[in-house]
């Protein structure tokens, strides 16, 4: 095998690897979405907590 075919073949693995590690939080981001929490929020502080970071999670899945 040639550096260029082996070069190709890093490329092409590391494309992959990227691929699956956006996928596996893409679908970690989105059960969230569908499993409500388990514990339920003691006070508004809670809550707010909460909110702040179901929004972040969403927004940081649409950045990819």
């Amino acid at each position: 095998m040639n550096w260029e075919s082996k070069q190709a073949q890093t490329t092409a693995q590391e494309q992959v690897r990227d691929y699956v590690a956006e996928l596996q939080l893409h679908m970690t981001l989105q059960a969230r979405n569908l499993v409500p929490s388990l514990t339920q929020a003691r006070d508004s502080r809670e809550q707010l907590l909460q909110e702040t970071q179901a929004n972040v999670e969403k927004m940081a899945s649409r950045q990819i």
